[in-house]
Formats: C-alpha cells, structure tokens, sequence
C-alpha cells in the first residue's frame, strides 16, 4: 500500500482531530437551562443563544449489540449517513442531538461468554470497549457525553421503572388509554380480597400468564413470537418448540388499533408499515358460538366469512384450546393425548406448513351449527394455533384449502355454499362470488351475505361482529441470567411491585450461569439474593434484550439524570412535535425493536411521562453491505471485512466516502476494495489541489527521519502557490454555485452518492484552473466538509 500511502497524511489530520472531537466535546448538546463553557464551540456556532430558543435536530442511529467480532464494513453504513446529516444540519444552525450508546444484555451477549467461558459482564466490557475504539476511528460526531449502556445499573434502574409503570396501569376500554390500576371500578358485587386481586392483576398491562409459549431447549429460553423467524431461534438459529409454561406477558394488543392508526403520522416507508401492519393483522369478521352437544359450553370461533357458515361440516380446535380436556370422551383420550404430546415438540412454521400432510384426530364430541343445526364433529389439529382468532375454527372445506386437504384425507363432509365464476369448479374456490346452498343467504354477493348474517347471528345472540388482530401479547421473561432482574418479588402465591425505593434491583454475582434444560432461571440458583428476610422471594426470570432498546432514544435526553428517567425540560425540548427527526436502522426491526419501542411510548405518554405519541418521526432503513462475492457477510462464508483493515490502508474519510459512494443508501450493495481505492484517489486529488507539492514531499521525509512527531508535523504543509485571494471568473462561479445546488439538494434527500459525484465533477474542473480563488476553494470544502 506505499503507492497509496502517498496520496495524501491521513494518519496524521485524522489522528489529531479525532482526539480533539472525542476529549474537547466538540459535538456535546446542550440541555435547557445549560450554558456551554467558555470557547466550546456552540458558542461560536449560536452566539449568544440559550440553548432552548433554537431549533432542534434530534437523529439517531439503532444502537448496536457489541458483539465480540466487532463491526464489520457493512455496520457503519447507517452511522456515516447520519453523521453526514449530523454535521449538515449544524452548518445550517440547528441544535444537534446526535448520541450513541449499548444495547449490551440479552441472549447474544450471553452466548457469546458461555463461548468463551468468561463471564458475561466481561465479555460485555471488552466489546464495548472495542466498538467504541472502532466507532471513535471512523470520525463520527457523537455526543460522547450522553453514551449510555443497558447494562449499566443507573441506566436499567429506569428499565425496571417503566417496567413499574406498566404493572401499575391498565388500559381503559372508554378512555382508549393506559390509566393507573388505581382508577379501575371492580364490579358490582365482588367484595372478597381474592377476587379483587385476581380482577386486577388481570386488567394489568403488565401480567402473568399461564399459556403454551416458544420454548428454545439450546438457548434455555422462552422467546417471543417476533424472536422466532421459520421455526427457529433469530438468535442462533435452533429449533423451537411450543411448551406450556409461567410467563410474564405485556399487553400490547391493547394498542393494537393505536400502532396502526398512527403508523398514518409517521414519515416511513410504506414497505415498512406494512410489515407492521401484517404483524399487527387487523381483520374484520364475526365470533360464532357453536354450541357444544350434551354441554353447557359452546366452542367460539372467529371468522373473515361468516357468509360461509352453511359450509361448515366440522370444527377444529388447537391441541392447547382450553375445552379439549373437557369435551375429549373418553374413547378418544389416549389418542387425543399422544396428539397433544407430538404436536407441542413442533414449531408453528411446521404446523401450519401449507405443503406438510394434515393430521388430526377426532375428540369424540360434536357442535351444533348454529345457522341450520346441524351436528358436526370436533377435531384437535395442528394446523391450528391456539395463537391466533380463538385457537378454535369453524371448518368449511368446501372453500379453504386446509379445510379441503383435512376433510378428503378423513372423509368428511364438503360442501360448496359459494358459486365461483364461469368455468371454475366452486368446491376448493376461496374468492368472494354469489352465496348458494345457503338458506336465507342464496342468492346473495358476498359482501351483502356477511352483513345479513352478522345481523343474524346478533339477533339470535350466538355471534356479533368484531375485530381481530393476529397480534399476540408480549411474551417479556427470560430464563437466562444476563438481563434485567424484574422489580418484583412473591409473597404467598401472589407477586408484588418493589418499590421505586428499592431501584435498581441489581442481579447477583453469579458464576455458573448458563441456563438449564428444565426452564429453571439461573437467579434461581443464587438463595440468599432470592429470599428475603420477610419471607418473600425475588422473581428469577429476567427481562429479555429488548427492555433495554425501548427507551433508550429517551435516555440519551438526559442521560445522567438520576433523579427521573428523563427531566421534563430535556423531554419537551428534544422530542417536541416530532419526536426523533431522523432515525436510520435496518428493516430487520421492523416487528421487533421498532413495534415494542412504539408500545412503550404509548403507555409513557398516556401516564403523562412524555409528551408525544409517537417516538421516531422519520425513519430510513440503510440498505445491505454485502461482501465481495455477493453474498451476506458471515464468519462462515469467510467473506467478512474489519473496517480497521480499511482504515489502517485507506483512512477513515476514504472509508465513509466510499460507504456513500457505493449507492443509494437504501439500497443493498457489494463491497468492492478497488471503489475503496477509487474514491481515496479522489481525496489525494482534493489534497493535491490545495496543497503545494513540496512542502508534502518534505512531511513524508520528516516522517521517516522523525518519526513520532505526529500531528505536529502537519505545520509543514503550505497551501498552493495557485491559490489566491482573486475574484471567481463566470466560469468558475458557475461551476462552484452548480455544485453547491447539488449538494445541497441531495443532502437534504439523502442521496449521498450522487452529492459526491458532484464534488468529484468540482475537482475535476478546478484541477485545470490556473489562478484557483480562494473562496471558491474554501466554500468547496465546506461542501465536503460533513462527508471527510
């Protein structure tokens, strides 16, 4: 790399102000009320100004996981994209909040020392320590000042506060809000303690739950269902099976309409909203209620085609539905239970596989239609989720595919109740058309069949209209160690809320602890931290990753306040109408961190503790960084790239450069070490044209027989005997107000690869000048100042 070397002393001019950016607080942000001190540069930048008068630019990057490799090229993308805007919207006199911190608990933290064997709060440490020294290398404008990390006791003491906050509230149907639990009525005539109790803890936002939940047996851990990507663990990718067990739950599908409505408010991109939209799945219908034969129980299903129901010949329940014990003859039993058994050892992707054979087995009990009274039989089968609707369906194989797959294997009746159009057969037809064999409904379209048969259904009191989301409540414990302890304790059965008294409730030093194969958490193991001396006991699961990742844009508002999560000044200020105003993170997210964040929001902006409804206003995901084959980076492929690699040859301008060159930042791209190259040529071209070549030749002498002069050496370099204080020509003035044009306008769009092109067609012009004015030089480089 000699030949490269040459082209310009990136070592020495990146060295001496990244020291002077990291140790002088160049980039700190200033609070209402805060002065900045005497010289720092804010005061140059707003003369005068307090803090709060001007005008705000929040922008913030998805904090990463430290892991042990470190960051590969691809990572830093979104970073350099929201420094370029960073330091452009402070040259155009905007107060800039632009922070960074750690999303450091959770599973991959944990894997990683059991890996290694050391314990986690080490391994933690050093990756931390690591990616900020690579951070801290590539020049970005951070506010190190408010660096925070979940891990870190005065930063998840407010985790386990906002946790509080849920267990203490619930959400009111008549106000469409999370109100404190202290405002709910109990109903008219429950007077014993018992009951009350069991009423509240069930109207909670935060509650347990006994229900079938992911169970991971290689990581030792329940996961959400976002966690769980084709069947198996995001984190690691290991088989995941449906397990019956105690688990603390959030009550996210109580703002199951408020996500999507205000998804309307928020600057993203369509594709990502509807990611959210079909997680959240919001569908209109009718509950029926099928009376279950010699019972005093009915089986309620939810369904999309209540226009349908003639065509139901049987029913379906999940292996898990709470009525299979009870309605199972016992004939039936043993069968029933070796299913139940098998179906809990697979993963929802398997059972509800389109492609795999339908099993199912017949529970020895029948329902009454309600619409024509017909007695049909009830089955348990897999492909039916306790999960979603009411873990129970009204099977009509005449039009669905499963239904059909599932009656012609164990030949049940099918029978077709919706004409199809000319030329296509009806049995097997899943599109809206004309009812038929539908008593009072033949005759009818679709859409006319269903209103006339929920008006039915509601005059005869066996179903009503009704809304139905797919989205399930947050399963939030973890039986791992390395995460936030719950701010819970259990006294005779019951839990309890600590006090805020009592916050951080810290988790003990432990050093066995891996999980276990049985579900037990590993603070389980730790007796004296457990009980205590009243005779109560900690709760032992643990907060899962994504506590941490909910809030954290909130504490970089105030982020060594230990007296609130975030002052109500600070939060006003920076958050104001918009809330974040510019947010740039990878699309992965998109139903994990970006929907529980939204959640979290919501219910801190109901109880008063934030003053916005929406937490990120614009949000732009980066596009992939690929490695040079093409593929995704990955140790396996041994295609992944250490920016420190790139950095030692090249620089870190040439480095951000080219990470913008490469394309629009959306967009997925392919590492290429010649473009690095390439746009590194460019900044010796920009250097060569301010810079007189002799005085150059003399630093790469000085470096060679005084090494370790560092940026001092830089004193030596003149500008261009070229250079000079002469008025532009037309010509020139045209070129430059062309490029400012541009460069501006792409700025402000974000397309970062085609302002640097416009900087390269500036150079290329203004090599050939003989007579170079200075100001157009100099305005130059403020142009190119945000990208190196």
């Amino acid at each position: 790399m000699a030949s490269l070397r040459r082209q310009y002393p990136f070592h020495l001019i990146e060295a001496k102000w990244q020291k002077l950016w990291v140790s002088g607080e160049v980039f700190r942000a200033f609070n209402p009320g805060e002065a900045a001190p005497e010289g720092h540069p804010f005061g140059v930048r707003h003369a005068g100004a307090r803090p709060e008068s001007l005008a705000k630019y929040y922008i913030l990057d998805m904090f990463p996981y430290p892991s042990g490799a470190g960051l590969h090229v691809g990572h830093p993308e979104g970073y350099t994209a929201t420094d370029i805007t960073a330091r452009f919207m402070r040259m155009r006199g905007r107060h800039v909040l632009h922070p960074m911190g750690w999303d450091a608990f959770g599973l991959p933290a944990e894997q990683y020392a059991i890996k290694t064997g050391q314990h986690p709060r080490v391994t933690t440490e050093e990756n931390v320590s690591n990616f900020r020294r690579q951070i801290q290398s590539l020049g970005f404008s951070y506010d190190w000042g408010r660096e925070v990390d979940t891990t870190d006791s005065g930063y998840f003491k407010w985790s386990q506060w906002i946790f509080l906050q849920l267990y203490n509230s619930w959400f009111n149907p008549a106000t469409n809000r999370a109100e404190s639990i202290e405002t709910l009525k109990y109903p008219e005539g429950m007077e014993s303690k018992e009951e009350r109790r069991a009423f509240r803890d069930g109207k909670r936002l935060a509650f347990v739950s006994d229900a079938p939940v992911n169970w991971c047996p290689e990581l030792g851990t329940v996961l959400a269902n976002e966690e769980v990507v084709d069947g198996k663990s995001e984190v690691g990718g290991h088989p995941v099976v449906r397990r019956s067990m105690r688990q603390w739950m959030l009550r996210i599908t109580a703002y199951a309409q408020r996500l999507l409505d205000d998804l309307e408010t928020i600057d993203w991109s369509d594709s990502l909203k509807e990611m959210q939209r079909n997680w959240i799945g919001r569908s209109e219908g009718a509950k029926v209620r099928f009376p279950v034969s010699g019972a005093e129980c009915a089986v309620e299903v939810f369904t999309t085609r209540p226009d349908t129901l003639f065509g139901a010949t049987y029913m379906v329940l999940s292996p898990e539905h709470e009525l299979v014990d009870s309605l199972t003859t016992q004939e039936q039993r043993v069968l029933v239970e070796e299913y139940r058994a098998a179906a809990a050892r697979k993963s929802d992707l398997e059972r509800t596989e389109l492609a795999k054979e339908k099993t199912g087995v017949f529970i020895g009990a029948h329902a009454v239609n309600p619409v024509n009274d017909e007695e049909i039989p009830i089955w348990i089968a897999d492909y039916v989720l306790a999960s979603y609707g009411t873990g129970a369906i009204m099977a009509v194989p005449g039009h669905d595919e499963r239904d059909l797959e599932f009656a012609r294997k164990f030949d049940l009746d099918v029978r077709a109740v919706v004409k199809a159009p000319e030329g296509v057969e009806s049995v097997g037809f899943v599109g809206e058309g004309e009812s038929m064999n539908s008593g009072f409904l033949s005759g009818l379209p679709t859409a006319e069949a269903k209103a006339r048969i929920i008006d039915w259904l509601e005059e005869k009191g066996c179903g009503e209209r009704t809304i139905n989301f797919k989205l399930r409540d947050w399963l939030f414990s973890r039986q791992r160690y390395w995460g936030e302890p719950f701010p819970i304790v259990w006294r005779d059965g019951h839990h309890e809320a600590l006090p805020e008294s009592e916050l951080p409730v810290l988790p003990p030093e432990l050093d066995d602890y891996k999980p276990t194969t049985d579900g037990d958490p590993p603070l389980a193991r730790a007796q004296d931290w457990v009980n205590l001396a009243d005779g109560a006991t900690r709760e032992t699961n643990t907060m899962p990753q994504w506590a941490g990742s909910c809030w954290y844009y909130l504490r970089y508002l105030d982020a060594r306040n230990g007296e609130r999560f975030v002052s109500e000044e600070a939060e006003r200020y920076w958050m104001d109408d918009n809330g974040v105003d510019l947010y740039v993170g990878g699309t992965e997210h998109a139903v994990l961190h970006l929907l529980y964040a939204r959640f979290w929001h919501k219910v801190l902006f109901d109880l008063g503790h934030v003053s916005t409804a929406e937490p990120f206003y614009k949000l732009v995901n980066q596009g992939i960084i690929l490695g040079e084959d093409g593929q995704k980076m990955s140790k396996s492929r041994g295609n992944v790239i250490n920016p420190d690699v790139v950095l030692a040859d090249y620089g870190a301008d040439a480095f951000r450069l080219y990470e913008m060159f490469m394309g629009p930042l959306e967009m997925m791209k392919p590492w290429n070490m010649e473009g690095v190259a390439g746009v590194y040529r460019f900044l010796g071209r920009v250097w060569r044209l301010f810079v007189d070549e002799a005085s150059f030749t003399e630093l790469e002498q000085a470096q060679v027989t005084d090494g370790g002069q560092g940026a001092a050496l830089l004193d030596m370099i003149k500008i261009d005997e070229s250079i000079t204080d002469v008025e532009p020509t037309p010509e020139q003035q045209k070129v430059l107000h062309a490029c400012i044009k541009k460069v501006t306008e792409d700025l402000e769009g974000m397309r970062y690869n085609t302002a640097i092109s416009a900087m390269m067609i500036f150079v290329n012009e203004a090599s050939g000048w003989e007579i170079k004015p200075r100001e157009t030089l100099r305005t130059f480089l403020l142009l190119l100042n945000p990208f190196a």
